[in-house]
């Protein structure tokens, strides 16, 4: 049996390559594939505790089946590494968009609006001149995208079914983005502020910890990959063999 192993950020350079097909004997499991992998790059134990692991743009468990052809993703805290794999599906989405164009703030909070709304919350992630005491020259961002699309979808619906609003977009950019510019725009409308501030916040507070997006900051002295933040208990990293 047969499957793809794409690799992102850090683990990435530690593979050496993007992206390789590994040879199993089926039928076999996640944690399986892991091991082999483990026994190929000697480096990978030191990342154990922090990788989550998916499986055809899903996260995954160690117990999870593998079948011919699976695509299985090596993914380090999101937020902190780069890559360019992009699969060749796009999963469709109604509130939400992964893009390479500059991101219209305005105009997105303007789409949303509606007659029987009170209020629309809007927040706009702007690239800043600093970090880690050094001056930002630009950030460059790269997404296991089909996977970053489903993630945001996934937000969005969660979003509208547990908190009182009406609609919400979530857009984020891509690639090379300057000081100033806009990297993730999140617009929720509702009836009554509360229920618009809540769930703006627990949407990006959830979406630095579950989405597929990687983060690179350039530097006058170099570059470095953003520290990226714990997966949530219900994602389960490679050592753990808590459920999806």
């Amino acid at each position: 049996m047969r499957v793809s192993v794409v690799y992102f950020g850090v683990l990435r350079d530690l593979a050496g390559r993007e992206q390789e097909a590994v040879e199993l004997t089926g039928p076999a499991r996640l944690g399986e594939l892991y091991s082999e992998l483990q026994r190929r790059l000697p480096g990978l134990g030191d990342f154990r505790s922090s990788i989550a692991l998916s499986i055809n743009y899903e996260y995954a468990t160690l117990d999870s089946l593998l079948h011919e052809g699976d695509e299985v993703a090596l993914l380090p805290p999101v937020s902190g590494g780069s890559g360019a794999h992009q699969p060749a599906i796009s999963p469709k989405s109604s509130h939400s968009r992964v893009t390479r164009e500059p991101l219209d703030s305005r105009n997105i909070a303007d789409q949303l609006k509606a007659p029987q709304d009170g209020a629309l919350v809007l927040f706009d992630g702007i690239v800043r001149n600093h970090s880690r005491g050094r001056r930002t020259l630009y950030l460059e961002y790269s997404a296991y995208e089909p996977m970053a699309l489903a993630q945001l979808e996934e937000l969005a619906e969660t979003a509208l079914a547990n908190y009182a609003i009406r609609d919400v977009r979530i857009e984020h950019r891509l690639g090379r983005l300057e000081i100033g510019e806009s990297s993730v725009v999140i617009a929720v409308a509702s009836a009554h502020r509360a229920a618009a501030f809540e769930a703006a916040r627990w949407i990006i507070d959830t979406l630095k910890k579950t989405v597929p997006i990687w983060k690179k900051e350039f530097f006058e002295d170099g570059a470095v990959w953003a520290d990226g933040e714990p997966f949530p208990p219900e994602i389960s990293v490679s050592s753990g063999n808590t459920s999806k």
